[in-house]
């Protein structure tokens, strides 16, 4: 359904009428899609070769001091995304949008020729910083353009975009790796992620306009003195609203799981005799499943909600972990069957989650509450990395992927129990 504008349509900067819909925007939609491919190919770069250049270059012995570069990607990238939605308020989201590539210049030569670990970590400090204002302005762009009726294949186009690059990237650089080492040629692909993004960015239009369209034919206004910035926001998305409390929890642990695997995957496999061309496979299969999987899974939260896809995705990501396990002597097929369920699964939940949010998120504040859910679903990076490198210290391996399976479990019934199907009532 697209929404007719009304007396006196919102123009956009250059003096165009604005409409919302998919159709009607689809020439920067369709960059915007670019833009996402890029901006996943550059984190994609970290999937298969960076556990082990901590591990085989640095030589670090401690679990957790490899997986340290992912909690300060996942922290960095939390804060951002949180304070994304603060900084629209005063910024354009291409300002941003652009910003957030300049930042992310830096990384894949850090990545490359960084001479100690400290620098690959410093590195995901500014890689957090990348993702969360690109990934966050990508996301906001698509729902501000096609309007209430089409979030969901909004945030599934956008998401397969990114999450099929990161998969794509990680298995190339498998592969790179296993005939050129884990750096530098692995990692200097990402130059060109980031000045095709920076190049897109920049051709991009904002999309203000689109906001303001969609805030004049709201169809309920904003309570008298209600508020939305940021402090109310969060709370209201963190706890006081059900649904919003139960999208962001599930958001978290979808992450910790991928957060997780990041780290622990590339160790498991090697340590049972794997060479970094099958890692890179399962490595890639897991995203590109993901990102691929959203193209539909998007468009069916569109007609039978978004509740049945977050629960049963949580589902079935946690009988992903079982399958590791349970096939753990045949190393290749226990990675390659847990690497589909695990990115069906989570193609099931993502749009599913995000969409979600915005249909329980009023317009004036929307921007503050899908921010706040990204700070809870990337927090999810950093707990998954801290979990694992903990328990693997302490127990093994194998007890991170038995706690994450756990976990998800339990994610995917609390969702069953707080989660409501849309009502657009301002909360």
């Amino acid at each position: 359904m697209n929404t007719t504008p009304p007396t006196n349509t919102p123009a956009d900067a250059g003096g165009r009428p604005v409409r919302l819909g998919l159709r009607e925007n689809w020439p920067q939609f369709t960059l915007l899609v670019v833009v996402n491919v890029c901006v996943g190919g550059l984190v994609g770069l970290e999937r298969t070769t960076v556990p082990l250049i901590g591990s085989e270059t640095f030589g670090l012995t401690s679990d957790l001091a490899v997986f340290s570069f992912i909690i300060a990607f996942g922290l960095t990238k939390a804060f951002t995304n949180l304070a994304a939605g603060a900084l629209t308020a005063r910024f354009r989201r291409k300002q941003l949008l652009v910003a957030g590539w300049l930042i992310g210049i830096p990384v894949p030569f850090a990545l490359a020729y960084a001479p100690s670990w400290g620098w690959i970590v410093a590195a995901n400090v500014l890689l957090g910083l990348n993702q969360g204002l690109t990934w966050s302005m990508t996301v906001n762009m698509k729902i501000d353009l096609v309007g209430p009726s089409r979030r969901g294949l909004a945030t599934g186009l956008n998401e397969a975009a990114g999450y099929t690059a990161v998969g794509v990237t990680a298995l190339l650089t498998g592969y790179l790796a296993t005939g050129y080492g884990l750096r530098p040629i692995p990692e200097l692909i990402g130059v060109v992620f980031v000045a095709a993004g920076l190049a897109l960015a920049l051709a991009v239009r904002d999309t203000g306009a689109h906001v303001a369209l969609e805030l004049a034919s709201h169809t309920k206004a904003l309570p008298t003195g209600a508020h939305t910035g940021l402090r109310t926001t969060f709370t209201r998305t963190s706890w006081h609203n059900r649904s919003l409390r139960g999208a962001s929890q599930a958001g978290l642990v979808n992450n910790l799981n991928d957060g997780l695997t990041w780290g622990v995957f590339p160790l498991l496999f090697t340590d049972h005799g794997l060479g970094l061309a099958a890692v890179g496979l399962i490595k890639g299969l897991y995203p590109i499943l993901w990102g691929l999987g959203q193209i539909s899974t998007g468009h069916l939260a569109d007609r039978v909600g978004r509740k049945p896809l977050i629960v049963h995705g949580m589902l079935v990501q946690a009988a992903g972990f079982v399958l590791a396990l349970a096939l753990l002597d045949r190393p290749l097929l226990a990675g390659i069957l847990s690497a589909v369920l695990l990115g069906v699964g989570t193609a099931m939940v993502y749009p599913a989650l995000i969409a979600s949010i915005s249909d329980h998120a009023h317009p004036a504040w929307r921007a503050n509450a899908l921010g706040t859910y990204r700070f809870w679903r990337d927090i999810g990076y950093a707990a998954g990395a801290l979990v694992a490198g903990v328990l693997a210290d302490a127990l093994g391996l194998s007890a991170t992927v038995i706690a994450a399976a756990v976990l998800t479990a339990v994610s995917g019934l609390l969702a069953a129990r707080w989660i409501t199907e849309h009502q657009p009532a301002a909360r």
